[in-house]
């Protein structure tokens, strides 16, 4: 009996090993990300697809035909043993899907490129339905079917998706993702991933189909996975935010006007009525964010919308010195309605900037207090010159709010902004002594901490009435705690400093805990020694000759004979005197 049963499983693993079997997913995964969609390059991705096809078919000595002739040749189920002609399908799938996304890519600005998008997704489907198809043979594995179902499904659902076919497209993204389920639930969890993976990118669409044919809900669960994954990619995306816009813009509809600081004004351009109802959505957005990432993406995101209402207010202020002139009310003093509604728009630009730089702020501070791990890690450190940088970018946008038409009689606004700049130059000043603190300037930095404590109590004698205001800026009483604690550190960092400066050949009279005489770079003796002054070899300078008075040698000089052409005669003749 048991020879029996061995001899049965033996020919099962040997039926098992001759089934073709292709990882689906996984081969288009690994393909995508190693080859251009980490960076949404489709162009690059489509060119390997294309030279993979290519080296495949000189391998299986499946072309078709040659450069003077077209010959084609379908794989069937009779050549199924090798899975290489299984992968000549996927590649031909991906290649035409890779091609219909760098079409829908550039149909941004050329909307003509729609229909031949269109195009490339039916290809890519139908070749999908070919490699379905050949998947049902018996000679493909359990594991290989399912998922050239599930790749058929979501190939099938993104084409519908395209053609707003939304029940159907619901359909197809629905038998996909219950595939896929299926498929993480019967494999270990490293396999799982995947299949998770997929699943998550294939919600938001399913989502917003069942918006489209009639869920309302839909739309807050769509608005929750925009936050929880940092932005939705691939169709979806632009499909969500013209989505969000157009639910805004049948609100605007009941807008009129807006106040701000007591004084209310008309809303007349419907790009700005966009902007201010989505404004309070938007910072709550901000604020459920549960990484820095899609923080930042949201902060963007909502500048870049405040930069298009400024712009379309812009466009109503007349540049001409006439309107100029005019946009003074004459019993008032104050500034035109579309004057003071580009000041609140361009306030919420620079608030909103100003949120964002203190976001990355606080971001790089929990850096900074994690730097000795950074450093062993192998990563770049943060350093306090960074956070100087967001907080000289805050000052300026600070001195921009005060300069705002409508805004320089507000004595109010004006001192709050005065109190929030001292704020920030006071962490401005602590951040610059941290950086002296470095290269070790103990002098300068206790300056600069000084005058830390010197903004920070200006703040707190004059921040009575404006408590409300300064809740949400950084705390300055911890600022003084921490500035207090860094003083009596640096005085004696300063003296130790001063005598560590001397090395241990000219302090062994002192004990001290010198951590540098267990470092590699310990101090013993001054190396090379300095140079000490030695007597040189004298020099003698003789003073008294110019003093000497020689005697006369006239009487002993042979007088010279007197030249002319007489003597020149006689020396040619030989003739002497």
């Amino acid at each position: 009996m048991f020879k029996g049963r061995k001899a049965a499983l033996s020919a099962l693993a040997v039926i098992l090993s001759a089934l073709t079997r292709i990882p689906v997913l996984q081969i288009v995964k690994e393909s995508q990300q190693q080859h251009g969609l980490r960076h949404g390059d489709f162009q690059r991705y489509r060119g390997y697809c294309s030279r993979r096809l290519r080296r495949l078919r000189k391998t299986l000595n499946f072309k078709m035909g040659n450069r003077h002739k077209f010959t084609g040749k379908k794989v069937t189920e009779e050549i199924l043993s090798d899975n290489r002609y299984l992968l000549l399908i996927l590649m031909d799938a991906e290649r035409a899907w890779s091609y219909a996304m760098q079409l829908k890519q550039e149909a941004n600005t050329e909307p003509r490129k729609r229909f031949h998008l269109l195009s490339r997704l039916r290809k890519a489907v139908k070749h999908a339905e070919e490699l379905e198809r050949l998947c049902e043979s018996n000679r493909v594995d359990a594991k290989t079917k399912l998922e050239a179902q599930a790749y058929m499904a979501y190939l099938t659902g993104m084409l519908r998706f395209e053609h707003q076919e939304w029940k159907a497209a619901m359909e197809a993204f629905n038998k996909c993702k219950t595939i896929y389920e299926k498929l993480a639930n019967a494999f270990t969890e490293e396999q799982a991933v995947l299949y998770n993976q997929r699943v998550e990118e294939i919600s938001p669409n399913i989502r917003y189909c069942a918006y489209n044919i009639g869920d309302q809900s839909a739309m807050n669960e769509l608005m929750q996975m925009r936050l929880r994954s940092g932005g939705t990619e691939g169709l979806l995306a632009e499909k969500l935010e013209a989505l969000i816009t157009q639910t805004r813009a049948k609100q605007a509809a009941t807008m009129s006007e807006v106040e701000w600081r007591g004084r209310t004004v008309p809303v007349k351009i419907d790009k700005v009525r966009i902007f201010l109802l989505g404004l309070a959505d938007n910072e709550a957005a901000i604020v459920q964010a549960e990484n820095e990432e899609t923080k930042e993406r949201l902060f963007e995101s909502l500048l870049s919308e405040c930069r298009d209402a400024i712009q379309a207010v812009r466009e109503d202020l007349k540049p001409d010195q006439k309107q100029r002139e005019h946009s003074l009310e004459s019993d008032s003093g104050k500034v035109s309605n579309i004057q003071y509604l580009h000041s609140y728009l361009t306030y919420i630009k620079l608030s909103t900037a100003i949120k964002r730089n203190e976001s990355m702020a606080k971001s790089l501070q929990k850096a900074l207090l994690q730097q000795q791990r950074s450093e062993e890690d192998g990563k770049r450190a943060a350093r306090p010159q960074d956070l100087i940088r967001l907080y000289d970018i805050i000052l300026q946008n600070l001195v921009e709010l005060t300069q705002l038409p409508g805004l320089e009689e507000d004595k109010n606004f004006q001192k709050e902004i005065g109190l929030k700049t001292l704020v920030y130059k006071a962490y401005r000043c602590f951040f610059i002594a941290q950086s002296y603190v470095l290269v070790k300037k103990w002098s300068e930095a206790l300056v600069l901490y000084e005058r830390v404590l010197k903004y920070a109590g200006e703040v707190q004698s004059e921040a009575g009435a404006f408590t409300n205001s300064l809740k949400e800026l950084p705390d300055v009483q911890d600022l003084i705690t921490q500035v207090n604690a860094e003083k009596y550190s640096l005085q004696a960092a300063a003296i130790l400093g001063e005598f560590y400066n001397y090395p241990l050949s000219e302090r062994f009279e002192t004990f001290c805990l010198d951590p540098s005489l267990v470092s590699k770079q310990v101090s013993l003796v001054h190396f090379p020694p300095g140079f000490q002054p030695i007597p040189c070899k004298p020099l003698f300078f003789d003073l008294a000759l110019n003093h000497v008075a020689f005697p006369p040698l006239e009487d002993k000089v042979e007088q010279k004979a007197k030249s002319g052409l007489t003597g020149y005669i006689k020396g040619i003749f030989g003739f002497k005197s």
